[in-house]
């Protein structure tokens, strides 16, 4: 099974990933030759199963203290898996393949919590993160081998599970005469800076905050739910960002805290955004200026994230913003004036599909689990040594 598998030449994977925004289901089938870092990897297809409202909602109720049960995220794990199969299936078929032409899904699941440091008070609160989307009923649905839930084996060796693509981020982008930040910006921000030249232990990446979550929860919040998102960074273009407000904002503690760290919606979801609103209406801030105001804090906790904890380590000439964030016109503006010693650009002007990339590193991740190679990058995750990141279900 795995020694068939390693023995073919090319291989065909499907990639799974749902991100912290909530937004819904990216399906990459990738042809895979190699592994490790001599890893060579084509896009074929890609399709983008987005989420109802109903399912979001109930998503983000699973992201809340107050609101989650364990009934709701027992069932939610299974229904998940039925939903990442059929995104699997549709991209199947909508690239011409059949399931009998993949030889691997490999699926990151939907991330519903992350502890990224022990409890100080409660011993059964480890370190700990969770992602759902079964992976047994996902391998029988589509009738393939699936590798999945990744992060809980860099947990296990002293990493925070996070970033992970900052390891497909290097393959991808590394250059021999200029350093890279790739930023991706889905629901958190996260960066990978890769010097010049660097060899994959030189690589050091960390989440730099929120990237969409608190832009997207305030345009549903705005809109009554009509709007799930700022279009292009339209509406933020329309108002003018409270400065001060942004300030506030950014002294909360994360900021602060040095890399590795990571986050999620337990820091800056439905319940950060809510009163981040209050705030805004506080000062009297109209629609728009609200939607620029939390553009305007992602960019500027970017920009932060790079002074305070890149620039003093890696000479950076440019910045390329991946993720659903790459098209928010409003937001590279801002990092642009933010950073003008840097060329900020989308992966989409170096060839690459901005929103497929997550999708397509996570089916690499896969392929690298299936040949025994490590998989994660201590020098992103904090982990004590490189481990190979997954596990495996059958479809028999």
């Amino acid at each position: 099974m795995i020694e068939a598998y390693v023995a073919k030449r090319s291989r065909l994977v499907v990639g799974l990933m749902s991100g912290t925004s909530l937004d819904g289901i990216d399906a990459a089938i990738v042809r895979i030759e190699g592994s490790g870092a001599a890893t060579k990897a084509e896009l074929v297809g890609f399709s983008s199963r987005p989420y109802d409202a109903a399912l979001r909602e109930r998503l983000k109720e699973l992201c809340s203290v107050e609101r989650s049960d364990v009934a709701a995220l027992c069932g939610m794990n299974f229904y998940l898996a039925e939903t990442f199969a059929d995104a699997a299936l549709a991209a199947v078929a909508e690239a011409g393949l059949a399931m009998a032409d993949i030889d691997l899904v490999a699926s990151h699941g939907q991330t519903v919590w992350h502890i990224p440091a022990a409890a100080p008070d409660d011993p059964f609160v480890p370190r700990s993160t969770l992602q759902i989307g079964d992976l047994s009923v996902l391998a029988k649905r589509t009738g393939a081998l699936v590798v999945g839930d990744f992060r809980p084996a860099d947990m296990a060796v002293g990493g925070q599970g996070a970033p992970l693509t900052p390891y497909g981020d290097y393959l991808l982008f590394r250059s021999e005469t200029e350093g890279r930040l790739v930023q991706n910006v889905g629901g958190i921000g996260n960066c990978a800076a890769i010097p010049a030249n660097a060899r994959p232990e030189d690589v050091f990446a960390f989440d730099t905050g929120p990237g969409n979550m608190v832009i997207d929860q305030t345009v549903v919040s705005l809109t009554g739910g009509a709007r799930t998102y700022d279009d292009g960074g339209a509406w933020a273009a329309e108002g003018r960002a409270d400065d001060a407000l942004v300030d506030e904002l950014l002294r909360h503690p994360y900021f602060e805290l040095p890399p590795p760290k990571t986050t999620g919606r337990e820091l800056f979801g439905k319940a950060y955004t809510e009163a981040f609103l209050a705030r805004a209406r506080e000062r009297g801030l109209a629609d728009a200026d609200i939607v620029a105001t939390a553009t305007a804090f992602t960019a500027r906790s970017i920009a932060h994230a790079y002074r305070r904890d890149v620039f003093p380590r890696c000479a950076v000439g440019e910045v390329i913003v991946t993720g659903g964030g790459a098209h928010n016109r409003t937001l590279l503006r801002m990092l642009s004036e933010l950073l003008p010693a840097q060329r900020v650009t989308n992966s989409q002007a170096l060839g690459f599909n901005d929103d497929a990339k997550e999708a397509l590193i996570f089916a690499v991740l896969g392929n690298d689990f299936m040949h025994a190679v490590a998989n994660n990058l201590p020098s992103a995750t904090g982990a004590a040594r490189p481990t190979v990141m997954g596990k495996l279900a059958l479809p028999w």
